[in-house]
Parts: structure tokens; sequence; C-alpha cells
């Protein structure tokens, strides 16, 4: 039998048996309800029998589409556990995504989680020739009746026989680890998704791979929030469950504020648009307050930076004088900072989109470390990490164990290791297209410095040409702006243009203040925004926050947007990447005002 994620959770189960492994909060009552690993592993075999017992056979794919929650690992390591094939999906995907993915892998089953999943998988049910059952995770959402849709209670209600039992374990000694455990499917920020195969493999050497870059112990608890239907935060789970780590799920993102000081985590990973938001909340909040308060937290702003990112980083000894004036910083106002997060954060893993080093020296400043790395889909998340000092904050960190990184043509950033994908399901051109000579070709530009640090440049594919053959680095320039408390959303548009335009999504709360403190009155969001007084503070913000870019680099023209790019709307992907193709289709009537002279 080989190792796979399947058997540690069997050995797992076996060794802390009645310890609570995972959190979720009942809403009605409003408190976290923990479930054991007795409880979860009982719960898995018992799906995995209800899987048999409906006739799924090894190596077939079986859908989960549901938001965070502990059913939503029961139904994968039950999946996974007899060597069917789990392919998740994004719990915001439309119709149409559900249908496609549902059609290309041949899903028979499909877990779905609270109402809106069900109503989607309803209309895929309609049409599709494959999805033959829907097992609904949720007990408390209303169902049609239907004799294709089950509750998951009712799923597991079956004539429990010798046969079962026996099918149950000779389907455990038969996974091997290079069989397929799941496929993924990319979002994508342009066409059509493509369904990364991952093996049992690939998930299990991350695991080990984490255990000797990471230093975590049982007694961490982790707040899961991003979607387990992205790699990040579902290998995260994983290596939860190989560390014994508890892991609380929220089911809803926007509740992560009010969220970290219940579960005052230790470890959660994370991405670069939470650091983004709460920085601005801290400056505004800054910006607001006395002359004397602000002095103070800059002070000690500055300290913590002197303390925590020059000697701590570089472990430096540090001065009794600093160890002071630190002292009196901590207490007084970085303590204070840290709360934000619960105030017990080790450390933060964050991934999905380069998040800027001023802004990761920012937070690092008052004690929160983030972990900044680089990985991919395709590579099961994690190829390069920070280490625990000495780690550059311009950079991607370092080339982990098992994963090799060099540098291609065009700068390209070339992977090889132990994690790399086994290829896109039902595509064979689409995957010859990404291995070169047993490299596997990311699409993202970098460069490795003298230290061995990763420094990534942009995404290739998003680089511009204009119609004056300037190349624009479109992320370098968002990551420049995204940062004011006045700016929520941006996208930089410039591909064969003759300049560079954006549409730019405001701050809504705060550009409100603005116009009130201003005097300037409005109706509507709609008519705030086309006010040319406040198109005219945008300019000026805009020149200022360009000041350090090249003439041909800086957006010429823009427009505001009355609404942010969402989910729902397809705009951005499950990490909050923008699509720019859909971008540009759907905004095209703008973007060819922009360029009317």
């Amino acid at each position: 039998m080989d190792n796979t994620i399947g058997v540690t959770v069997r050995k797992n189960a076996r060794r802390f048996g009645n310890n609570t492994i995972f959190y979720d909060k009942n809403n009605d009552k409003n408190f976290w309800k923990g479930t054991a690993w007795n409880t979860f592993n009982q719960q898995q075999q018992l799906v995995s029998k209800a899987l048999i017992n409906y006739g799924i056979e090894p190596q077939q794919n079986v859908g989960i589409f549901a938001q965070n929650m502990p059913e939503w690992m029961v139904a994968d390591m039950g999946i996974m556990s007899i060597g069917a094939v789990t392919v998740p999906m994004y719990a915001t995907s439309a119709v149409k995504e559900i249908e496609y993915i549902v059609n290309e892998a041949e899903i028979a089953i499909l877990f779905v989680g609270d109402q809106e999943q069900y109503n989607k998988a309803l209309e895929v049910l309609k049409n599709s020739n494959h999805l033959k059952l829907i097992v609904v995770l949720s007990n408390t959402i209303k169902l049609v009746e239907n004799s294709h849709v089950i509750f998951l209670n009712d799923f597991l209600k079956f004539e429990q026989s010798k046969y079962l039992n026996n099918e149950l374990e000779k389907r455990y000694s038969q996974v091997k680890s290079h069989d397929l455990a799941s496929i993924i499917y990319t979002s994508g920020t342009t066409g059509e998704p493509k369904g990364v195969m991952l093996t049992h493999s690939n998930f299990y050497e991350s695991l080990k791979v984490h255990d000797i870059e990471l230093n975590v112990s049982e007694k961490d608890r982790s707040l899961s929030f991003l979607p387990l239907s992205h790699i990040f935060e579902r290998s995260w789970v994983f290596f939860c469950l190989y560390k014994n780590i508890s892991v609380y799920f929220n089911k809803d993102p926007k509740q992560i504020a009010s969220v970290l000081p219940e579960v005052q985590p230790t470890v959660m990973c994370t991405v670069p648009r939470l650091f983004e938001k709460i920085y601005s909340k801290i400056e505004e909040k800054k910006n607001s307050a006395s002359n004397t308060k602000r002095a103070l937290f800059n002070w000690a702003l500055k300290v913590g930076a002197i303390f925590n990112n020059e000697f701590k980083r570089n472990e430096k000894s540090v001065p009794i004088s600093l160890k002071i004036k630190f002292a009196i910083a901590d207490k007084l106002v970085l303590s204070k900072l840290r709360k934000i997060f619960g105030n017990h954060i080790n450390f933060m893993p964050c991934g999905g989109a380069p998040l800027a080093p001023e802004m990761v020296a920012y937070f690092h400043a008052f004690g929160i470390p983030v972990k900044c790395g680089y990985g991919l889909t395709e590579t099961t998340a994690t190829v390069s990490l920070y280490g625990n000092t000495k780690f550059e904050f311009h950079s991607a960190g370092k080339t982990i164990e098992g994963s090799q990184i060099k540098i291609g043509a065009n700068n390209e950033i070339l992977v090889k290791g132990t994690g790399v994908m086994k290829g896109y399901f039902k595509k064979p051109a689409e995957t010859l297209k990404v291995f070169k000579d047993g490299w596997f070709c990311t699409g993202d530009a970098g460069n490795i410095d003298d230290n061995g640090n990763l420094i990534i440049t942009d995404r290739i594919k998003d680089l511009m040409k204009t119609s004056g053959g300037k190349y624009i680095a479109p992320q370098k320039l968002e990551s420049a702006l995204i940062n004011d408390a006045f700016i929520e959303q941006i996208a930089v548009i410039g591909d064969k243009q003759k300049y560079v335009t954006a549409l730019a999504v405001p701050c809504f709360e705060n550009l409100k203040k603005y116009a009130l403190k201003n005097k300037i009155t409005f109706k509507s969001i709609e008519e705030l925004i086309a006010n040319n007084e406040i198109i005219t503070f945008f300019e000026n913000r805009f020149e200022e926050l360009q000041q350090e870019f090249s003439v041909f680099e800086k957006i010429k023209k823009f427009t505001l947007l009355p609404k942010e790019f969402s989910l729902e709307t397809g705009e951005i992907t499950a990490t909050l990447k923008l699509k720019r193709a859909v971008i540009q289709q759907k905004y095209k009537d703008l973007i060819e005002n922009m360029y009317r002279d």
C-alpha cells in the first residue's frame, strides 16, 4: 500500500481518536462546532462505501461544488481513498462553468453545498447526459422533489454488507501513488478552463516537503477562508491533516474580519488582497487621527521595521537600546495592530498573486510574518518559499526541497519536481505546449538573484505591447496603484494600443467620505464618479502614484466604474486575479471610448 492522503488520515484517526480536527460555525446558535478525528474518519469511510454502492469505479471522476465546510473534506477523502478522482469546483461558479466541467470530466455524482450551488446543479442536471445524482451536503436547504437529488445523510443510509466492507478494504489497498487523485480546473485569466491532473504522489510529496520547510506543531490552529477548490487552500488543509493541526472553516470570506478575533489562528493561508484591504483600513485610521497619535504610530512602525526587518530577519544581535524602544513601541502600538489578525499569528503563507515588497515589510514590521512563495495549480502549489530568516522582501523566496527552478527563454520560469502535474485532462496538445525537455513552462517571467531568491517580474501572457512597440507590465502598474485608499480595484489596458488606459473601481466608502467633506453632492454612485471634481481628484492621485514610471508606462486615461469586478460576474478568479479577456470584452465600449482622441 503506497503512502497517500487517505492512508495518512486513517493512521491519524487511530492515533488522535477523539481529538478535534475540524470546526465550523453553527450559524443558528453562533458557536464553533467541532468534529473529532474518529468522526471524520467514520464519515469519509461511509462516503467511500456509498460511492461504491452507487457504482463508482476506481479512477472515475466525482465532483464537489460547495463552499468551505467539514463535509467538503469528508467528501474529498471519501472519493480519493477508494481511488476515484475528486473534481472540485468553485462555490461561486456560474452554471455554464459547472456544466462544462461536469460534461468534460463525465461526472455522474456531484456533491453540492448550500442553496445557491444546489439551484445551479439542478440547471446542469437538466442538460447533462452524464450527471445522475446530486448529493446535498447541507441539510438546511429546500429541495424540490427529484429522484436524482439526495441529502448526504440519506446518501449514507445503505444496507451494510460483507461485500461493501471487503470492497472498501480492497479499494484502499489498490490505490497507488502514481494514480490520478484529483482534476483541478484552473479558472484561468484567458480562454476555457483546463483540468490539471494531480496524482496521489503529487499531494503526498508536497506534505513531506512542507514538513521540512515549515515550523508547525499540533498546538497550531488554522483558519480556512480561501476556497478549498483552489490548490493553495486544499493542499494546506491536507498539510493540517498530516500534522494534526485543527482547521476552522469559514464559509463566507466576507466575514473574515469578524472571524479572525474569534478563532485567533496561529497559521492561515492568505492572498494579497487581504493585506491590501487591511493596510488601507490601518492607513485610513492613522490619517484621521490626531497629530500626536499619528506621530506615535509612525515612530512605532519605524522601530518595528528596524527591530524585525533589519535585525531579526537578518539574524543580527539586537542592541539593548533597540530592545527597550521596541518593547515600548510594541506595547503602545504594534500589539494592537496584531489584534486585527487575532493576536496569535506565527506565520501566514501568502500566494495566488505577488504582494508588493513594501507591503510585506509593512506587516513584518509590526510582527505579522507573511510567508510569500510561488507556485501554481500545475505544481501542486509551492515551489519556492520564504525561509524563517534572511529572506528578501522583493522575492518569492528560495526553491523548496523536491523542486528545481531555472530561467528559460524570455526570462520564463521553468519548474521540475515532485509536485509537477501529470498533464491537462483530455488536452494532450495543451500539455505538450507547456513541457519542454522535461521542464514545466510556467508562463511567468522572473529571475534568480545571486543568493538563490526567485524574483517574479510578470506574467508573460499578461505583458502588453503598445502600438509604439513598448512593453508594459500591467501587474507592476496595478500593484503601485491598488494600495491607495481610494482605489479598490484596477485593470490596466494597453495591448496594441497607442497608450495605456485603465478601468478603476474606487473605494466607495472612502470616496463618499471625501465627497461629504468637500461638499460634493450626489444621489447615486454613478453620479458621484461622473462628477468633474471627483475625476480631477483621481487624475491627481494617478499622477502622484505613477511618478516612478516611464512616460510610456503611465496611465493616460481612465474610466471609473460603479461596481466592483466580482467572481459572480466572471471578471476575477477565485484568488482575485483579473480575468483580462473577460474584462476587455465586457467593457469593450468604455475601453474604445478612451482611445477616441
